[in-house]
């Protein structure tokens, strides 16, 4: 039955996806690309607990999660609880037929998480997922500016979601809670009111990972994105060896024998690393989501796992078997060094460049990374044109 379950679920996903490629924009309201929310997963490893997403579209997130789950022999029935948020009624129709045909139940709510929580009595969860929709404007901030449980770090003054939907899911976390979550690439770089929140959240040691996608994975735009991970739990000493309780991955603060503590932050850039499925869209290999996640499991002082093949990819970068900076792939950095950087959590500041051949250029990668400099400076401009109307308005009052 688990298994015939399984594949009307699969059938299901794929017909989701293909809706959503041929739908462009609308398509892209309810469907994250499978690749990126199995990387999410892999990530933040939701063995079990509370898992929330306030975006949850189809509900893509909840189930990847039962299916690591799953994957590592846990009964997800039994051992995760989910629950979902999403401001359109016919998309949590189609969250709530997802999750059944997969075997799944949830508390899914429709709703608009700017102003609503349904979920206080939660107490906060053990896992955030979320693709939230980006740049979103016309928000009516007067009416969550005191919400300081929900937004502890303040408003943005720009008229952009972003920083809103990173905080919600900052204060969704328990005290030992993961998250794992799309975000536009703007948002790692971002200046004025959002530099200062996001200073914040990296004071506050809870970011843990952060890693580029390169263009072309999502069906509604082209631009890349960045994945951003939490951990509340982070040790804060580097860890000593210790086994894991569960024969592979350490979860609990303080186990592991890798680089990470509560000072650092694991960057990733990802940008070359894909596979071309057509010329306008790309995705991960198993192989490949797997060497990501394993890159993290190293940081973390885990076993990675080679079920899908990463072994050679392993080899090729980390030659004695343990985490190490390589150039142009993963740097650890410090929140002195990222402070350093102006608070950027651009992986691109950090990792550098690979050796390589002078003549080893490609035209199209190379016009990408451009692409999204551009669109970097262009919030920059943007954020100063406002300043600047503002201290001219400011000085004409005063005249």
């Amino acid at each position: 039955m688990d298994a015939e379950g399984d594949v009307f679920g699969r059938i299901y996903e794929y017909f989701l996806g293909e809706f959503a490629r041929t739908e462009g924009q609308k398509g892209g309201e309810f469907f994250t690309p499978t690749c990126l929310v199995r990387l999410i997963a892999n990530i933040i490893e939701p063995f079990r607990g509370r898992v929330a997403d306030r975006a949850c579209g189809s509900g893509g997130m909840f189930v990847e999660a039962a299916r690591f789950s799953r994957g590592h022999k846990s009964k997800p029935s039994d051992t995760i609880s989910v629950y979902g948020m999403e401001r359109v009624a016919e998309t949590v129709r189609l969250c709530r037929m997802n999750l059944a045909v997969h075997g799944q139940a949830g508390d899914i709510r429709q709703g608009n998480s700017y102003y609503e929580d349904p979920f206080t009595d939660q107490d906060g969860f053990d896992f955030v997922m979320a693709n939230p929709p980006f740049n979103v404007d016309k928000i009516d901030k007067e009416r969550i500016k005191d919400d300081k449980a929900r937004f502890p770090f303040g408003m943005p003054n720009t008229d952009n979601g972003n920083y809103l939907w990173i905080q919600l899911f900052y204060s969704d976390l328990n005290k030992t809670g993961r998250a794992g979550f799309v975000m536009a690439n703007s948002a790692a770089d971002a200046r004025g009111s959002e530099m200062e929140i996001r200073r914040q959240i990296i004071q506050s040691k809870a970011v843990d990972v952060m890693v580029s996608i390169g263009s072309n994975f999502f069906y509604t735009v082209t631009l890349p994105a960045t994945l951003w991970f939490f951990d509340k739990a982070k040790p804060t000493l580097p860890p000593s060896p210790q086994p894991s309780p569960t024969g592979r991955g350490c979860r609990q603060a303080g186990e592991g024998r890798g680089a990470r503590y509560s000072d650092t932050v694991l960057f990733v850039d990802a940008r070359h690393i894909f596979r071309q499925i057509d010329r306008a869209h790309r995705d991960f290999t198993p192989e490949q989501i797997e060497f990501i996640a394993n890159l993290v499991r190293l940081y973390r002082g885990e076993e990675p796992e080679t079920k899908d093949g990463s072994e050679t990819m392993l080899k090729e970068k980390f030659q004695k078997g343990k985490y190490a900076d390589v150039a142009g792939l993963c740097k650890v950095a410090t929140i002195k060094e990222i402070e350093s950087q102006g608070w950027s959590l651009n992986p691109g500041r950090y990792v550098g460049v690979a050796d390589g051949p002078e003549d080893d250029f490609d035209f199209y990668e190379r016009l990408e990374e451009q692409n999204e400099e551009l669109e970097r400076l262009n919030v920059e401009a943007h954020e100063l044109e406002e300043r600047i109307a503002e201290n001219v308005t400011k000085l004409m009052e005063n005249q």
